[in-house]
C-alpha cells in the first residue's frame, strides 16, 4: 500500500522564476515530505499592477518550460489572491519572507478578525528566510545565504543569472509578448 501523497503549494507571481524560488521549493519539498510542490500563479496577484515583461500567458509558458523536467513540481494558475484561499486543499504552503509579512497586513482584509481567521485556515506554513526579512522560527525554511538577495526585481533588473534557465534563455526587458525572445539568436 502506497501513503498518501503530501502537497505543498508555492503562490507568487514568478515574474520570471528565479533559482532561489526554484531551489526553495526543492528545499520544502525534501524538509517536509512533499511529493509535489504546485507554484500558483494568481492570474491577478494581490496589490500588483500590470506586472513588467511578458504577458501572463507567455509568463506561464515559461514557468511551465523551466518545471517541465522537475517531475516534482508545476505550475497552476487560480483566480484566488489571498494566500489562504490558494493554500486550501495543500498540506504545506511555502512562501518568501514578503508573503509572510503580506499575510500579516490587514489592509489585504475586511478586518483584523477576517485576518485571523484566513491565517488559522493555512496548512503548515514554510517561510524562506531571506535578508533582513523574517517569521517565527517554526516557520522557517532555512536557505543557504547565497539566496538570501535573489529577487525577481533584481533579475528583471539585468541580472540574468538570477534567472532560471528558460526565463534567462528569453528576457529581454521589454514588456509584451515580443519581450520573450531567444536572446541568443
Amino acid at each position: 500500500m502506497t501513503g498518501v501523497s503530501r502537497r505543498g503549494v508555492f503562490p507568487g507571481s514568478f515574474n520570471p522564476l528565479t533559482i532561489a524560488h526554484l531551489e526553495i521549493a526543492g528545499l520544502a519539498a525534501e524538509a517536509h515530505d512533499l511529493d509535489e510542490v504546485v507554484l500558483a500563479v494568481s492570474i491577478v496577484a494581490l496589490d500588483k499592477p500590470t506586472p513588467p515583461g511578458p504577458d501572463f500567458e507567455t509568463r506561464i509558458e515559461l514557468l511551465e518550460a523551466d518545471v517541465d523536467s522537475i517531475d516534482w513540481l508545476s505550475v497552476e494558475t487560480t483566480d484566488k489572491k489571498l494566500l489562504a484561499d490558494i493554500a486550501e486543499g495543500y498540506d504545506v504552503v511555502v512562501m518568501g519572507a514578503d508573503k509572510w509579512e503580506q499575510l500579516h497586513d490587514v489592509r489585504y482584509y475586511d478586518s483584523d478578525q477576517a485576518m485571523r481567521a484566513a491565517i488559522d485556515r493555512l496548512p503548515q506554513v514554510v517561510v524562506a528566510t531571506r535578508a533582513g526579512a523574517s517569521a517565527p522560527d517554526r516557520f522557517v525554511l532555512e536557505t543557504p545565504e547565497h539566496l538570501h538577495d535573489v529577487s525577481s526585481s533584481a533579475a528583471r533588473a539585468g541580472k540574468r543569472d538570477l534567472m532560471a534557465p528558460e526565463a534567462a534563455k528569453h528576457w529581454s526587458g521589454r514588456s509584451s509578448r515580443e519581450a520573450w525572445t531567444d536572446v541568443d539568436e
